[in-house]
């Protein structure tokens, strides 16, 4: 892995960096390897279900899919994400995965050096990201293939270091190990610098009339102890900030009562240090996501009593356990049966209780927890301790007014799900600062495999870009000014609905 020279803030830039990415997760991995020289191509004998698609792609068979219109491409294919370019890509790598076909990609990947651009990949940890800090023994909710990263697979590379590869998931524990292994395995080692944490993002202005982003933050190294600062000059920076930074919170009297837990690694630290046993008080969980779900089995497997209190109806079709296959995913289909229990009938699972379409009014002293129905009816429970696990935030505090202005509404906090970045559909080039970029939550992609498409989008934005400049032209600007128009009110209008179905 790289690291970075001890940089001054006040100094000018002797050397500039073409791209910078913040954050080494999926997101980064992805765009560093479409930006090392690999490139896709329609494979001579490729074929794809989609018979408009397949015409498309087969107009120009010689050029490679960065040469390609993508807007073009788009137009048509549909599937499970707002973004246009995700949807496509996501088609191109997995063809009609969604109805459990196993088309192969009409893809073929060539590795062409010519086209590799300078880029670093900035990150806290090793390549992976957060996968690194997940639950190692939990499945991923995501099928195996779909967590793959273009040019290897993971089914066969689980193969080759388990013998029995019993289902078509995989711990998160084996997917940042493959993360880790794909970044070697390509050649992306020299552009990842770990062991990094950004503290500053800005435009700075330069004698010559252009402008350069200047990347500021700390990197602790192997050898050193002690955190060491740096400064990067680059034209363009790419936010690929995840959302397991800071845990959302109900914002209620009482949260920050030392019972009341935000994460589920603090329900593992109780267990392990025997803070939490099958003696102690009801653990009480707030939420009605996979990783209360999760909560609900570990404690329920400890033989802890767990109550459980939700906004939503069981039955609400928005649940994500009212969209998940119950053949395929059968202990959040128990979970799912749990919850339909309700209040009424605690006899059908001893030591769970389910509290839905309540919240939370307050916290007490002493373990106390205060529902409320739609009613406006109370009931008080005393727990030993409370897991509030309603969704997380990026930290975007590197960033003036910690972004903000760069979101669909600029009032509002940057919220993946409900106020995610305002960019162009087809470059994800921020509508608001020209030469910033995102993708991955940011822009609403919570699942590897739509992120993938994020990178694509940036990596042809990046060679048009650099194109543009070099003719001294404006249309490059014009028509991402044009394409953003476009996509905003449509993303805009997907957000709202996505909003109103939004549960804490």
């Amino acid at each position: 892995m790289s690291s970075l020279e001890r940089g001054d803030p006040h100094q000018s830039p002797s050397s500039v960096q073409k791209h910078v990415c913040t954050r080494n997760g999926p997101s980064g991995i992805c765009l560093s390897y479409l930006l090392s020289g690999h490139t896709p191509y329609l494979s001579p004998d490729g074929f794809h279900p989609n018979p408009i698609l397949h015409s498309k792609l087969a107009e120009s068979p010689h050029l490679s899919l960065f040469e390609q219109d993508l807007e073009y491409l788009c137009e048509g294919v549909e599937g499970r994400s707002s973004n246009p370019v995700a949807v496509l890509f996501d088609s191109l790598l997995l063809p009609d995965s969604d109805f459990g076909l196993d088309y192969a990609s009409p893809l073929v990947w060539r590795y062409e050096p010519e086209r590799a651009t300078p880029h670093l990949v900035l990150g806290k940890g090793p390549p992976g990201g957060a996968w690194h800090a997940m639950e190692g023994s939990m499945l991923t909710l995501s099928l195996a293939n779909w967590m793959e990263l273009p040019g290897l697979k993971l089914k066969d590379w689980m193969r080759e270091k388990r013998r029995n590869v019993r289902n078509d998931r995989a711990t998160p524990a084996e997917i940042a190990s493959y993360y880790q292994h794909y970044v070697r395995e390509m050649g992306l080692e020299r552009s990842f610098v770990c062991g990094t944490t950004v503290t500053s993002v800005r435009r700075v202005p330069l004698a010559s009339g252009r402008s350069l982003w200047e990347v500021q933050g700390l990197q602790r190294r192997a050898e050193e102890e002690v955190e060491i600062p740096f400064s990067v000059f680059a034209e363009n920076v790419v936010l690929a900030t995840g959302t397991h930074d800071i845990p959302a919170r109900l914002g209620v009297d009482g949260e920050t009562l030392p019972f009341v837990c935000h994460s589920f690694w603090e329900l593992e630290a109780a267990i392990s240090s025997g803070r939490l046993d099958c003696a102690s008080e009801p653990v009480l969980v707030v939420g009605a996501g996979l990783t209360a779900a999760d909560a609900i089995l570990t404690a329920h497997h400890l033989n802890t009593p767990v109550y459980h209190t939700f906004r939503r109806a069981v039955a609400d079709p928005a649940l994500i356990f009212n969209q998940l296959p119950k053949l395929l995913y059968p202990e959040y289909h128990k979970v799912h049966q749990m919850m339909n229990t309700g209040t009424n009938c605690p006899c059908s699972y001893p030591g769970y209780l389910s509290f839905p379409q309540h919240h939370v009014a307050s916290f007490k002293p002493e373990g106390k927890c205060v529902l409320e129905d739609q009613s406006g009816r109370q009931t008080v429970l005393r727990v030993s301790m409370a897991l509030v696990l309603i969704g997380s935030h990026p930290n975007l505090s590197f960033l003036p007014e910690e972004g903000r202005p760069l979101g669909l509404e600029p009032e509002e906090p940057i919220s993946c799900r409900r106020n995610p970045l305002d960019v162009d559909p087809y470059t994800y080039e921020s509508v608001q600062e020209p030469g910033l970029y995102a993708m991955g939550p940011l822009v609403g992609e919570n699942f590897v495999r739509f992120l993938k498409g994020g990178a694509l989008a940036i990596r042809l934005a990046l060679s048009r870009t650099r194109t543009s400049v070099q003719r001294g032209d404006g249309r490059h600007r014009r028509c991402q000014g044009q394409r953003g128009q476009r996509g905003q009110r449509e993303r805009a209008r997907r957000i709202s609905q996505e909003r109103e179905r939004t549960e804490r």
